[in-house]
């Protein structure tokens, strides 16, 4: 009997595969035009910046292929109806960010497990491996709103793993990057950001009653009552501890933008945008005179081209010469493998973005915030397609968190904001960023083929 059902299992897959799927068929041709582009991509980094090609790195990148095409083939069996957009997106953004990277790597002459392409690839394999295991584990999205507070939970401990003394990684600014064993580092607090997100949809939905109650109406807005201020407060709280303890400016604004974000999807009120302004505004005044590093971020922001600022330690050095080499890239870029993004520091990582504009030019870096739009606005639309709150909540939150981490990053480096010491999702160098964007890849999939298949079924 275990030998028949195990042959009916499989009939059934294979059925599945074979069934007219016009979703994953439009995913399919996405996804060549993706591998297609960013083939292409790596080929003229080598064109550009060797003169030759060598077939061994196209080889490489093919790894890159193999695993989307596989979790391809498992959304055909275990999520047919999953968006078709979201992942040829995610997976041309990644392509674009290993070939900069590799360019990077090739200015300065890194081979082997030296060199950061090689590590990024290693963590994409990872990465796309642990996105094809949570939809193929993740059957039911739903299933996450009984783990609220336990998400919660986690989300803190993990936010707290920096604090102890035997896995603290050293010399980072930053107290965010946790070591194991001396053999590799993470930032916890990337994937601290989907469980407090889970724990966000999942006490809005139980509360969102109580918050978009009537309170007193000033200046023509409806705003909460001060009971009703609590989650606020100490959200606020949170992030501004993680300021402080942490010298992690930017997950502290993001906790707290998606935070927001997500609270105003559940209650509808606009006095809690303006709250959460607030808030900003507050913690950025206090912050600046009492934490001298946040002082720094806002004076190299405010006089970035001031001779006595780009030079002293921790002045405003890096910022200006991403500034030049955006500038450098003009319109339509040097070209792949032309220019020299390798004199910003952290070219492949913080300063990706300016090394992209260098030399792919403005036009270039315009397609790709498109992508990113694109990705955005596709989050957003399976999150407002669904009828249960939690599966709105839940996704509308992921969603924004790209979108605001995107801005924090792209407004840092191109002086519209104060730079902060977040990653740009995809495309920058890092293990623990592009496995927790790749998660959010896989559970964005999963929300959209739930809201397809049981668009009735109401949480809370």
């Amino acid at each position: 009997m275990t030998a028949v059902t195990a042959d009916t299992s499989v009939m059934k897959a294979l059925r599945k595969i074979r069934t007219p799927q016009k979703q994953r068929n439009r995913e399919f041709w996405l996804l060549l035009f993706a591998c297609a582009i960013s083939g292409a991509s790596l080929t003229l980094v080598q064109l550009g910046a060797l003169g030759t090609i060598d077939p061994m790195i196209l080889v490489i990148g093919g790894v890159l292929a193999v695993l989307v095409f596989a979790l391809h083939v498992v959304l055909r069996v275990v999520a047919s109806d999953a968006d078709p957009f979201v992942l040829p997106i995610a997976t041309l953004l990644t392509g674009l960010g290993i070939a900069m990277i590799y360019r990077i790597d090739i200015a300065k002459d890194l081979t082997g497990w030296a060199a950061f392409s090689t590590k990024q690839l290693a963590w994409t394999a990872i990465s796309v491996a642990g996105a094809i295991a949570l939809v193929i584990a993740l059957r039911n999205y739903r299933v996450l709103y009984r783990f609220t507070y336990l998400s919660g939970l986690v989300g803190l401990v993990l936010l707290i793993l920096p604090f102890i003394p035997f896995l603290k990684a050293r010399g980072s600014n930053a107290d965010v990057w946790v070591s194991i064993a001396g053999l590799f580092s993470f930032q916890p607090g990337e994937l601290a950001k989907i469980c407090l997100a889970i724990f966000f949809a999942g006490y809005l939905v139980r509360t969102r009653e109580s918050l978009s109650s009537v309170g007193k109406k000033f200046l023509g807005i409806t705003w909460p009552r001060m009971r009703e201020l609590g989650p606020v407060l100490v959200v606020w709280i949170l992030s501004l501890l993680i300021i402080v303890t942490q010298r992690d400016l930017g997950t502290g604004v993001l906790i707290f933008g998606m935070f927001v974000a997500m609270l105003y999807v559940a209650t509808g009120k606009t006095s809690w945008v303006l709250i959460g302004l607030a808030g900003v505004a507050a913690g950025a005044f206090f912050a600046t005179r009492i934490l001298a590093y946040v002082r720094g971020r806002f004076t190299n922001w405010l006089d970035a081209f001031n001779p006595d600022i780009i030079e002293k330690q921790g002045g405003s050095y890096q910022l200006v010469e991403g500034i030049f080499g955006l500038a450098h890239g003009g319109m339509i870029g040097t070209g792949w493998g032309q220019g020299r993004p390798y004199i910003t520091p952290l070219a492949h990582s913080d300063y990706i973005i300016p090394s992209l504009g260098e030399e792919l030019g403005i036009v270039g870096l315009f397609a790709i915030l498109c992508l990113y739009m694109v990705f955005i606005s596709r989050g957003l639309r399976i999150g407002m397609a669904g009828q249960d709150d939690f599966g709105k909540l839940f996704a509308t939150g992921l969603s924004f968190t790209i979108a605001l981490q995107v801005f924090i990053m792209v407004g840092g480096v191109t002086r519209v904001i104060p730079l902060t010491g977040l990653t740009t999702p995809f495309l920058a160098a890092g293990g623990s960023s592009l496995v927790a964007n790749w998660l959010i890849v896989a559970l964005l999939l999963r929300i959209s083929d739930g809201v397809r298949r049981q668009p009735r079924v109401v949480i809370g």
